[in-house]
């Protein structure tokens, strides 16, 4: 299948100069004097580099043929990161960092999600959008910090930094957003 220009939004699989491509977010630009452009973003499925490029109008691509599969996440060790298909815990894969790129951050253990697969090869994964975490480290709220909108970094399960409000505590459990890696809500509070 073929898609236009003003079809590739983020999430879009798509083939450029012979490789699979997702869109990760897309503006269109109006120059004057110029035919309009979209700006794209664009991360190479295959070996996770991210790309910007501006297309016309008129550019058309072909549609990459994606097959998505539930795989579990297993462990990382030393940048490789460790799946097992969900139907079949005997049969594992590896994918490394570099591929992955920032959704290490949000990778657990025994998370199911969705690998992405290119020609029969897995080449990626792509985790649910809203997941929940538990806050290991949150400095005190001073009072009278509200100098930055009331917000405060902590550490995650995962060993990732959060922005947060400043009412969150140690052992709750967040919700977060994993395209986006920013905070919606509590869950549940610390004991």
């Amino acid at each position: 299948m073929s898609l236009g220009v003003n079809e590739l939004k983020p999430k879009t699989f798509f083939i450029y100069e012979g490789q699979p491509y997702v869109v990760l977010e897309t503006h269109h630009l109006k120059m004057q004097q110029r035919r309009p452009t979209v700006q794209t973003k664009m991360r190479n499925l295959i070996s996770g580099k991210i790309f910007e490029r501006n297309f016309a109008q008129s550019d058309v691509f072909e549609e990459a043929d994606i097959e998505r599969q539930k795989v579990k996440f297993l462990y990382n060790h030393r940048e490789q990161y460790w799946f097992s298909y969900d139907d079949d815990p005997s049969k594992r894969f590896q994918l490394i960092q570099d591929l992955i790129g920032d959704t290490t951050r949000f990778l657990k253990s025994n998370t199911i999600l969705d690998a992405i697969e290119y020609n029969g090869e897995i080449i990626n994964i792509e985790l649910p959008v809203k997941m929940e975490f538990k806050v290991l480290e949150a400095p005190p709220a001073i009072r009278g910090d509200t100098a930055q909108g009331g917000v405060k970094q902590v550490k995650i399960e995962t060993g990732a930094s959060i922005n947060v409000p400043l009412f969150i505590n140690q052992d709750d459990i967040i919700r977060i957003n994993t395209e986006t890696g920013e905070y919606t809500e509590r869950v549940e509070k610390g004991k």
